[in-house]
């Protein structure tokens, strides 16, 4: 019972941005990559998407593929237009076939949209002129905007951080906290590097289930530079939320802590941020994270291994002399 008036007495943080009541929840808070576990509804599918940003965070792969699939539907759209007005409006056209013409039709329009126009291919009537100059303008519109597009992709500033994938109990100084661990895999340089954490624990209060937040404090909150990886700790103590749980109290419980690194990129001349998650049935309970670095043979500089992130051993960690159940 004490136990659990010490976690009442805790200062619960409410203005987190997500609800206290646990019952309503589906699955974790926040995903892996940071992103919220939301879906809204409730108005129309174009009202609530923001095709801007849709088109700067997906990845590249699925970003060109839009691209290609817009080029060759204007194509399509503009060279159907060609053909029904008459592909004898295009001089220099040997199509001898339907689809042919179509073909002929199609690869003319590819020729304006881009502006190359060979000259192989020509429009010769009033309604096939029209169309060109139209297509052309609309060319010079949809290269500007993937030219703007591309460009906000690579400037956006991203802070590539990795993070591990598991956190740790483990022991530290005379008890144990709660670890995990950070680096940059990118050859960018971060300083005044930040963390914030937020743990939601999942409670039953006279039946109902409700999610409390609280603030977590680091043992070190904020770095100079992180040019090696950073190991964050949060001692687990009197006046911490997860102070007299069991191993099998934090096996049982459901808790979700929520990660906020924030830096300044010297590439990028500006603020940077990500954020992730981890679940409970992300923790490993009684271990060490091992190192992930070491002098290089030569004796020149230090190598950081990033496949070792989540490298741990483990260890032996104190239980609290008693348990919330």
């Amino acid at each position: 019972m004490a136990k659990h008036f010490h976690r009442a007495s805790l200062k619960n943080i409410d203005n987190t941005g997500f609800g206290p009541n646990s019952a309503v929840e589906g699955g974790r808070l926040t995903n892996k990559d940071g992103s919220i576990n939301l879906k809204k509804k409730g108005l129309p599918f174009w009202e609530r998407i923001s095709i801007y940003h849709s088109l700067l965070h997906m990845s590249m792969g699925k970003f060109f593929l839009v691209v290609l699939l817009f080029y060759t539907s204007i194509n399509l759209v503009f060279a159907t237009l060609y053909f029904l007005i008459g592909v004898n409006q295009l001089v220099g056209t040997d199509g001898t076939t339907a689809f042919m013409q179509f073909m002929d039709a199609f690869f003319f329009s590819s020729q304006t949209l881009t502006t190359v126009g060979y000259g192989h291919v020509a429009p010769a009537g009033m309604a096939a002129n029209i169309v060109a100059s139209t297509e052309s303008l609309v060319g010079i519109l949809s290269f500007a905007l993937v030219t703007g597009l591309i460009y906000g992709r690579f400037a956006r500033p991203k802070a590539f951080i990795v993070f591990s994938h598991n956190m740790l109990i483990s022991p530290y100084k005379d008890g144990r906290a709660l670890m995990f661990r950070v680096a940059t895999y990118k050859n960018n340089h971060l300083t005044d590097v930040e963390a914030l954490a937020t743990i939601a624990l999942h409670v039953d209060e006279n039946g109902t289930p409700v999610t409390r937040f609280y603030g977590l404090k680091f043992e070190i909150s904020k770095i100079n530079s992180l040019a090696l990886s950073w190991t964050i700790v949060h001692a687990i103590n009197e006046d911490r939320p997860l102070f007299g749980y069991t191993s099998e109290d934090i096996k049982d419980s459901e808790f979700e802590l929520i990660v906020s690194i924030k830096a300044f990129d010297d590439h990028f001349s500006n603020i940077v941020q990500q954020r992730t998650s981890y679940t409970s049935s992300e923790l490993v309970y009684g271990a060490r994270f091992t190192p992930m670095f070491h002098k290089a043979s030569t004796g020149t500089h230090t190598i950081l291994d990033l496949d070792k992130i989540n490298a741990f051993e483990r260890a032996e960690v104190p239980e609290p002399e008693l348990s919330l159940s």
